[in-house]
């Protein structure tokens, strides 16, 4: 059953001016928690498969019911500083049960402790564990959300630089893709997300990195050419909306095909919440796959 819009609305805009006061390490509680409460929502319809990285942990989501080739690498959202594989396995556990798709997620190294380039030298390893495991690069889908769906970009670049085959397919869902925070959104949208404000965000980011303006680490910046068909999910209501547009008008400029959905008063990562809005938006991610996988011109 869906959650009601207006009562997680609600219970977000009165968590929001305590945000800034939170410790990393109440923080990566939280999202633990959130983490093994959406995955209870779908758990009985899949099975997990751990696997050992020397830096990172991860794990195989099977569904129950597989009936698509192919495998999902998904990576969580968070900051770069919080979210655990418990986290990572919430959404990607949905993700395997609604599309009936291995799912791959991994527990990326975090900041502080370990900053840029730990987060994306551990999703390179996994990406490049899926090739050397039998996978092909056009049965491989990246998807991420926030951070996440920053740092599949940031990726995507890295496997281009290296000369390695490209993934079929990127979904990416509010991706943080400037961490300059130089989009417009951050001040027309300030006061209509009430998820994440500009403060913790620039929090995060001083947090991963001192060079924001690095591709690797902003991919908006990035060369473009070349990329793998995108699907992009955001809010009409993020502050972070701008990262989304502008990734998507450059996507498009490049040559490289993208689709955006602005869902109208939705805040940062809102598909992760389980409201009756997002049921489209996981119809789009299903056509998406099956069209990435195998309607391939």
């Amino acid at each position: 059953m869906a959650i009601s819009t207006k009562f997680v609305r609600m219970q977000l805009e009165i968590l929001k001016p305590f945000l800034a006061g939170f410790s990393i390490k109440t923080e990566r509680m939280g999202t633990a928690t959130i983490g093994n409460l959406m995955a209870g929502t779908h758990k009985r319809m899949v099975n997990y498969l751990p696997t050992a990285f020397e830096n990172f942990t991860a794990e195989f989501i099977v569904p129950k019911s597989l009936k698509r080739s192919g495998v999902i690498l998904y990576l969580h959202g968070g900051g770069y500083v919080t979210g655990d594989i418990n986290y990572a396995k919430g959404f990607g556990t949905i993700i395997a049960a609604k599309n009936n798709i291995k799912v791959f997620c991994i527990a990326y190294r975090l900041a502080p402790e370990d900053r840029f380039p730990a987060a994306l030298e551990d999703a390179f390893s996994a990406y490049k564990y899926l090739l050397d495991s039998g996978y092909r690069n056009d049965e491989i889908i990246l998807c991420g959300e926030s951070a996440g769906g920053g740092l599949i970009y940031s990726l995507c670049l890295k496997i281009k630089e290296l000369n390695l085959p490209l993934p079929c397919g990127i979904i990416a869902i509010s991706p943080w893709t400037d961490l300059t925070s130089s989009g417009k959104s951050y001040d027309y949208n300030i006061n209509n997300d009430p998820s994440i404000t500009k403060e913790r965000l620039n929090f995060f980011a001083s947090s991963y990195t001192d060079d924001f303006n690095n591709p690797l680490v902003s991919p908006l910046f990035g060369e473009l050419k070349g990329m793998p068909p995108s699907l992009i999910f955001v809010g009409g209501d993020e502050i972070m909306l701008d990262d989304s547009i502008e990734l998507h008008n450059k996507l498009l400029k490049s040559g490289s095909k993208s689709e955006l959905i602005i869902t109208p008063k939705m805040w940062h990562g809102y598909m992760l919440y389980g409201i009756k809005e997002t049921k489209k938006d996981h119809e789009k991610m299903a056509e998406f796959i099956t069209e990435a996988l195998y309607e391939r011109s």
